[in-house]
């Protein structure tokens, strides 16, 4: 086997993020319940006999400091081989919106490369490698929509219903570091018990079903606050979406969303944007396409 063509990164939503605490390691211990989509990055992989890791497609930043290009070095690293590749990425996830795209790329990658260069590693070690590369990269390996807890490393499958979500991306970039690093960011919320969740999975799709997860009494995004209060246009996208429902920020931003019944009012919610936003309507995942890897 030499080349894995077009294979899906898939994007994914925290309908709830709760911070609990922060450790005394400066990590934040989590609560969120993440949700696949169908709006994915494409990676092609091609194997090289010379041993080189070589980046190509969509680049942003250094190539170096690319998370498929980190993933496959600390695949080489934890395997003991010296094993090559040329990735191509075809990015449709925005970087810096809060949907994971990196992370997904770099989980995608672990899959890829397991199977192209033979390692046969099982699941839980490429997730092991994964989340040195990132909080959501084991997420993302992890196969499902899942419940997850400590930096984002203990995960439970949750079911989610067939839904369809809203998502506005206002084009700007957030820093995940300068969210959490931030004075005003609440640390203490109480933490959520998996029965809550377990029952929003089971009810009809709708403002009371996956919408319990993020009605303002069960969750919240704690992150949201604070990038509302630096990023305008972020609190703009907002204000555009809870004409819908209760709309919410992903991860630490910039992208928004809100749960919609049906494609067509997804549509509608993400109809006329101003030109300088995206808009997508999008349905959950319940399985990542490649989760039988």
């Amino acid at each position: 086997m030499e080349l894995l063509l077009a294979l899906p990164a898939t994007a994914k939503l925290n309908l709830f993020l709760h911070v609990t605490w922060r450790r005394s390691d400066g990590y934040h211990e989590l609560q969120t319940a993440y949700a696949l989509i169908d709006l994915c990055d494409l990676l092609d992989f091609e194997r090289r006999v010379d041993g080189a890791i070589v980046r190509e497609g969509d680049v942003i930043g250094d190539p170096e400091d690319d998370l498929p290009v980190r993933a496959a070095r600390a695949l080489n690293q934890y395997a003991g081989t010296t094993h090559g590749v040329t990735i191509e990425v075809t990015k449709r996830i925005p970087a810096g919106s809060g949907m994971g795209g990196g992370s997904s790329d770099a989980a995608t990658t672990l899959i890829a490369l397991n199977r192209l260069w033979d390692l046969r590693l099982p699941r839980a070690e490429l997730s092991a490698i994964g989340l040195q590369l990132g909080a959501d990269v084991p997420f993302f390996l992890h196969g499902s929509c899942a419940y997850a807890e400590g930096v984002g490393e203990r995960l439970t499958t949750i079911g989610i219903p067939p839904t369809w979500f809203a998502v506005i991306w206002p084009k700007v970039h957030v820093s995940t570091g300068e969210i959490f690093e931030n004075l005003g960011l609440t640390r203490n919320s109480k933490a959520t018990k998996m029965r809550a969740l377990s029952v929003a999975a089971e009810e009809p799709v709708g403002q009371a079903a996956v919408g319990q997860m993020w009605n303002p009494s069960s969750g919240v995004n704690d992150l949201e606050p604070v990038a509302r209060r630096h990023y305008p246009t972020i609190n703009q996208a907002l204000e555009r979406l809870e004409r819908f429902g209760a709309a919410r920020m992903t991860g630490s931003g910039s992208a928004v969303f809100v749960a919609a019944e049906t494609k067509a009012q997804a549509e509608l919610a993400v109809a006329e944007l101003p030109p300088q936003w995206c808009g997508w309507a999008v349905a959950a995942v319940h399985e990542h396409p490649l989760a039988a890897w």
